[in-house]
């Protein structure tokens, strides 16, 4: 099996393991690239998301929509909630590839990486703390989860919040290299929910 071939391949076993079981795309390209043994390239975010909408085409395209619309009123949810921080939805909720066992991604991008966190404690929102490795840097992106419900779901959804400094804003919308966007503001996915013909309504502060 030659480069492109095994490249091919091991999107389409990624793109599996992303719908199947929510994985995230790293960790999903990595378990599928084991089956080819030693330490074969990757293929990029772009081959996977376009193996993942393959697979949703053909196994999910009677539950997806839905699922991924749930998906994106309970971002809009908590963009308006945090709208203070400049959020910003990302990943697969984003991208239009989420199913229900995606989480949904939010940046946030705050002068002070404290400002969110107690943002949650004065509301008494529970959430837990993390931390996610950045490619070039030292310092690891701080991580807030938190569990919103989902009436449309029926069922918890994990809500990650990312967080950015102020600076950072400033590369965010650079497009993927077909121009596609990799992350979209409140307004931005206002125009998604509308266009689905089902545009979530205004869920007020944080209170």
């Amino acid at each position: 099996m030659n480069t492109s071939d095994t490249l091919i391949a091991i999107a389409h076993s990624a793109a599996r393991l992303v719908v199947d079981e929510g994985m995230e795309f790293t960790a999903a390209k990595r378990r599928a690239a084991r089956d080819f043994g030693g330490r074969p390239e990757l293929p990029s975010n772009e081959q996977l998301e376009d193996a993942i909408r393959e697979h949703i085409e053909i196994f999910c395209a009677d539950t997806q929509p839905a699922e991924l619309q749930a998906l994106r009123e309970v971002a809009l949810l908590w963009m308006e909630r945090l709208a203070d921080y400049r959020p910003h939805l990302s990943g697969a909720v984003w991208r239009g590839t989420a199913t229900r066992l995606s989480s949904v991604h939010l940046d946030l991008y705050c002068d002070d990486s404290k400002a969110a966190e107690i943002a949650l404690i004065n509301a008494g929102v529970n959430y837990d703390t993390g931390s996610l490795d950045r490619p070039g840097s030292r310092e690891a992106l701080s991580v807030l989860t938190v569990s919103s419900p989902s009436q449309a779901l029926g069922e918890p959804v994990t809500v990650h919040l990312l967080l950015h400094d102020t600076d950072d804003q400033r590369g965010a919308l650079k497009p993927d290299a077909r121009g596609r966007s990799w992350r979209g503001d409140a307004v931005a996915l206002k125009r998604l929910l509308a266009q689905t013909g089902a545009a979530a309504g205004s869920p007020g502060a944080l209170s």
